[in-house]
């Protein structure tokens, strides 16, 4: 069994508590305008060039992303995506465990949309379970339940987001219809009891609205959750897009007055 990873980060602070390591998982079945992680979207290898970096060596030519050899001294180019199995994932979380350990922190599988490649998923949180390492799953939610219900006994923490409430903005954004993500997550407030944080991107001139924010204060009102994140745009991955000739499309930048308005709407009463 094996599973298409893209990045492997560790010693990372912001994916739940403590210090942890995340896990990107290649593909993704939505197609968000302000991805911030362009590159996980096929589930297939690619190949990044930066231009500003090539010096016109011509190495490159012997290079093979199928096969993962590949050469290129000056970094202009670099192979996106690289097939690993259960053991040699493990092998990668159990070198910061020390961390996960001293600081309560574990493993947040994310991507793209980890749970589209359900089976491996569930049997590395089976390993990271035994081992004693706490777990969370990153998700979009536009995944069946039957997913979901495969990993609960293994999860310790969901961190779902939610892009919009209203399905025609979603499917603006994202190219598909957000139906099943709100039932996805009443469903895990009723049947799940670990820890889950919504996590909502704040995008100007897209759900950065108070009538949208509203909507989603409304929905989340009857749901269990530990806390709200907002997580506000940025320009950062602008970069990358250009390095796979991907369009993409810039937003404003949120400012901090908007996010605080917003904070005070979702905050539960």
């Amino acid at each position: 069994m094996i599973a298409k990873i893209f990045s492997i980060q560790r010693n990372s602070l912001v994916d739940g508590p403590g210090i942890r390591t995340t896990v990107f998982f290649k593909g993704c079945n939505l197609k968000c305008k302000w991805c911030h992680n362009p590159e996980s979207q096929k589930s297939e290898k690619e190949i990044l060039f930066y231009k500003n970096k090539c010096i016109g060596c011509g190495r490159c030519k012997d290079s093979n992303a199928e096969d993962g050899s590949f050469i290129c001294y000056s970094g202009a180019k670099e192979i996106c995506g690289k097939e690993y199995t259960i053991d040699e994932l493990m092998t990668e979380i159990m070198k910061d465990k020390v961390f996960y350990d001293t600081s309560e922190g574990g493993v947040t599988f994310s991507g793209g949309e980890c749970m589209l490649q359900i089976d491996f998923l569930r049997e590395i949180l089976k390993k990271c379970n035994a081992a004693g390492i706490h777990t969370a799953i990153d998700t979009a939610g536009n995944i069946p339940w039957e997913h979901f219900k495969t990993v609960l006994p293994y999860t310790d923490l969901f961190l779902y987001d939610i892009k919009a409430y209203s399905e025609s903005l979603h499917i603006e954004g994202t190219g598909v219809s957000n139906k099943a993500i709100p039932d996805n997550l009443k469903r895990l407030s009723d049947d799940y009891a670990g820890d889950v944080i919504i996590r909502i991107p704040i995008i100007p001139n897209y759900n950065a609205s108070i009538e949208e924010i509203k909507k989603i204060a409304s929905f989340l009102h009857n749901i269990k959750y530990k806390s709200i994140e907002l997580l506000p745009y940025h320009q950062m991955s602008d970069h990358k897009y250009e390095a796979l000739n991907m369009q993409f499309t810039n937003y404003p930048l949120p400012n901090k007055e908007t996010i605080e308005t917003y904070k005070k709407i979702l905050t539960k009463t």
